[in-house]
């Protein structure tokens, strides 16, 4: 080929790919939350902190983190294990449930809400096995609920790095002598832990701003199971716009804080990993 030829790509270079994705970035996401930003600049400060420091919004701050963070914990052990199944063994049924796994996301959240509060309130098919112990109209129910919605998020994040691990690796672990237990702490779970990570903050900050499956079970009794995004909407519906602006500029910065320490405890455990 001709030094002075240069080949040129089928894909669009840096410069329009780049200011392509710069535009759909602003009309899809920076511009939306400008506006949330900009309508709570037209409240004074002292109108912000009494806005945002209400006793029922803190209490609704309490219950939202709380029942999000339970959820993504759970999501953290089981999701794991639904990943390590599905990549590792083969059974009848295996793509029956492999498909199951992506429910939560093709099911509207409504609907899964309404089913949820059907099966676990007090005359639902669980809830009525352990009656007189209350789980719909809960925060057990709202964790429930979140638990169910965040599950895909940590399966198909592991799964994939699942199913790159070199098995070699691990069977040179145990012709050394390394027992099952130690071989998965010390080759599997390194390798899983970043992936691992990422899927349970995922499901966390999904579980934050979930309204259509909690609304429903969570029998929305302020200062008890009202949650965050239901008292946004309760304040939207009561016109006041710059009330619930505040509250979800308060959501934005809790969700950019999270998501700087996310990314911060990938960069440590990733450089732990390759200085090993």
């Amino acid at each position: 080929m001709h030094k002075g030829f240069k080949q040129r790509s089928i894909l669009p270079g840096f410069g329009l790919s780049m200011g392509f994705a710069i535009t759909y970035l602003s009309l899809i996401v920076l511009i939306p939350l400008s506006a949330v930003l900009f309508k709570t600049m037209g409240m004074t400060w002292g109108d912000f902190w009494a806005t945002v420091t209400d006793d029922r919004v803190v209490a609704s701050y309490k219950l939202s983190f709380g029942t999000s963070l339970a959820g993504a914990l759970i999501n953290a052990v089981f999701g794991f294990i639904v990943a390590w199944v599905l990549v590792r063994y083969t059974f009848p049924g295996k793509r029956i449930i492999d498909a199951l796994v992506d429910l939560p996301f093709a099911l509207p959240t409504a609907v899964a809400g309404i089913a949820l509060t059907q099966i676990y309130s007090e005359h639902g098919w669980i809830g009525s096995l352990v009656a007189p112990f209350k789980i719909a109209y809960t925060p057990l129910g709202i964790t429930i609920a979140l638990t169910f919605i965040g599950l895909p998020f940590v399966v198909r994040t592991i799964q994939p790095i699942l199913q790159e691990l070199d098995k070699e690796v691990e069977e040179a672990a145990v012709s050394l002598g390394a027992r099952r237990w130690k071989t998965f702490i010390r080759v599997i779970f390194p390798e899983v832990l970043p992936a691992l990570i990422t899927g349970t903050a995922i499901a966390f900050a999904r579980g934050l701003g979930e309204y259509g499956s909690v609304v429903f079970i969570a029998g929305n009794m302020p200062y008890k199971t009202e949650i965050t995004p239901l008292l946004i909407m309760t304040k939207l519906e009561q016109y006041d716009y710059a009330g619930a602006t505040a509250i979800a500029l308060m959501m934005l910065i809790f969700s950019f804080t999270m998501l700087f320490i996310v990314n911060f405890l990938q960069w440590r455990t990733s450089k732990r990993i390759s200085s090993v």
